[in-house]
């Protein structure tokens, strides 16, 4: 949760605490002039309490930083901008936040500034009595207005992703109306009784040696330092525009003109990719592996400006030839566009309805496959009832093994399964996984254990287990799309299951997942495998019994300096235990 509120960088998250500072300010503010419609004594007692908090030094210090805080992160947001495309929230949000500082300056001018330098009366009905019957209780009452509603659509927009918020709209919508509504009833309730007062009941004169009533030079200066302050925000305004402006004509002296055929004519920066160029643009550019070069599905057909195109590097080249792209075609992800280009997507909008995350995620994890020997002919003369009976009860033995490791079932394939060990870290992964394995191999133990007790022949089974680079996403047709894995690493795991066969041994583990489990082994251990359809020999441990994992790995562990691994104080033991 803290991690969804308090995202983004340091500017956003100062500009999050200011604006929460302003908004409960503002929030007892406006309950404050809203207290007119009770009574004037209820508007005085809330005044005095609230200036309590807002007038001592630290509260005024908060207070002043986060003006300054918000609003100057808002004009500096303008400089750095690289366009100034909105959508209709951020835009209306942008026009009310620099509306603000206009309409605010008169009101601290002539509320604070005005204590500050005269000694003026602080108090709120006699303010009201002098914006009464005048232009400016009508600015005021705009200024409530425009700080509500910046303030309303700024607290949305970040908790609107917060469930108990989502549930809540409909109430706060109503609260959200009640309190500049409070407010503005306050206003008039009391701006009326005031007025009433001073001009009908004849207590003019003593208001007036109550309160601090300003000369018509005094009026004057205050209306001077507000014209100062308002020339002053709107000098760092358009300074802040000029900054944009600036950066924006640089940037297109490095810029370069990209035609779509199929789509708009884009301007952007020559240091961008075009996969980058068209993503900024807001266009559908399908790039299933996020632009790393690891798929082929960003690529386009060069219609115009080939020639000015460096050539392929071998990366680019190999996954192009890969799908058997012509020699126009390239990679959207690879290359840096420095001159005009026409370009066709090979992929359009419609190609990619789904989200990178529904069409592919690429992680470093651990894969298993397990398998049964032999299990076609020893179910020959089972019945069906019986086969679906006997495998039942051999996944509810290993399986639990796999889920309490850390681990989960990715599918079940008759007489075996794909899991793998999806955990934050590759290491806590490979140590998942080892610990499965030691706990599958004693499942079987007392499970065959069972079998031979009532008659029947214990079960064999081969475990490949491997850690590398996989691909998760879901595969299927867009409302029948189970979530799957795939990449060499299954492929090699499965190819290791496969020579347990052969091998006559319970478990292989490759190397790379042992090594990462932070577990030195001795290179006698190992035994290179050349697996069919796996491009180099994988070193892999051969276990005999999956149950002796970790007897296997601490009597040939290498214990290594303290300096060479972060994992070397840590026993084969603890790692099978701590996980």
């Amino acid at each position: 949760m803290a991690h969804r509120l308090w995202h983004g960088n340091l500017s956003t998250r100062l500009r999050t605490i200011s604006g929460l500072v302003l908004f409960i300010f503002a929030f007892f503010h406006f309950f404050n002039i809203g207290m007119g419609l009770i009574s004037t004594e209820s508007m005085e007692s809330m005044q005095r309490l609230r200036a309590g908090i807002t007038r001592n030094p630290i509260g005024r210090a908060v207070l002043l930083w986060a003006i300054f805080t918000h609003m100057g992160l808002a004009v500096w947001s303008i400089a750095v901008r690289q366009h100034l495309r909105f959508n209709l929230t951020a835009g209306v949000q942008l026009i009310l936040g620099l509306l603000i500082p206009l309409q605010l300056i008169p009101h601290v001018v002539h509320t604070s500034i005005s204590s500050e330098l005269f000694n003026a009366s602080g108090n709120m009905p006699f303010f009201l009595l002098r914006i009464w019957n005048s232009p400016d209780v009508w600015k005021q009452s705009a200024l409530l207005l425009v700080v509500w509603v910046h303030s309303c659509i700024g607290l949305h927009m970040w908790l609107r992703h917060i469930p108990l918020w989502q549930k809540s709209i409909p109430y706060l919508i109503g609260i959200s109306v009640l309190i500049p509504g409070f407010a503005f009833a306050g206003l008039i309730t009391e701006g009326r009784t005031m007025a009433d007062l001073y001009y009908n009941q004849g207590y003019g004169e003593v208001m007036r040696a109550t309160f601090y009533w300003p000369s018509r030079e005094e009026i004057s200066f205050l209306e001077y330092i507000s014209i100062l302050l308002e020339r002053g925000f709107l000098i760092v305004l358009v300074a802040a525009i000029a900054i944009f402006g600036i950066r924006y004509l640089m940037r297109l002296r490095r810029s370069v003109r990209i035609q779509f055929t199929d789509g708009p004519e884009i301007t952007a920066e020559t240091s961008h990719t075009l996969l980058e160029m068209s993503q900024q643009a807001n266009i559908a550019h399908a790039a299933l592996c996020g632009g790393k070069g690891r798929c082929t599905t960003c690529r386009v057909a060069i219609i115009d400006g080939a020639e000015t195109l460096p050539a392929p590097s071998p990366a680019e080249a190999r996954a192009l030839q890969a799908v058997g792209a012509s020699p126009s075609t390239r990679l959207a992800c690879q290359i840096h566009p420095t001159a005009p280009l026409t370009v066709t997507r090979i992929y359009h909008d419609k190609d990619q309805p789904r989200g990178r995350g529904v069409n592919g995620q690429e992680k470093p994890l651990a894969v298993m496959f397990l398998d049964i020997r032999g299990f076609t002919a020893r179910t020959t003369d089972l019945l069906p009832y019986d086969v679906v009976f006997l495998l039942n009860r051999f996944f509810d033995a290993i399986v639990p093994q796999i889920t309490n490791a850390g681990g989960t079932v990715d599918k079940y394939m008759g007489d075996g399964l794909l899991a793998v060990f999806e955990t934050g870290e590759k290491h806590t992964s490979a140590r998942c996984a080892l610990k499965a394995v030691q706990g599958i191999g004693q499942a079987l133990d007392a499970f065959n254990t069972q079998l031979t007790k009532q008659g029947d022949d214990p079960i064999r089974i081969g475990i490949g287990l491997h850690l590398g680079m996989v691909v998760l996403g879901e595969i299927g047709a867009a409302s029948h799309a189970p979530r799957t894995l795939i990449g060499a690493t299954v492929n090699a795991a499965s190819r290791l299951e496969t020579r347990t066969k052969d091998l006559g041994v319970e478990a292989l583990i490759s190397r790379d997942l042992i090594e990462t489990a932070g577990i030195s082994l001795s290179q006698d251990c190992y035994s290179s495998q050349n697996l069919r359809g796996v491009e180099h020999p994988i070193d892999a441990l051969a276990t005999k019994k999956a149950a002796e994992l970790t007897r296997i790995l601490e009597e040939n562990t290498i214990i290594a300096p303290q300096e060479s691994s972060i994992f070397t104080d840590v026993s084969p033991s603890d790692v099978l235990a701590s996980h």
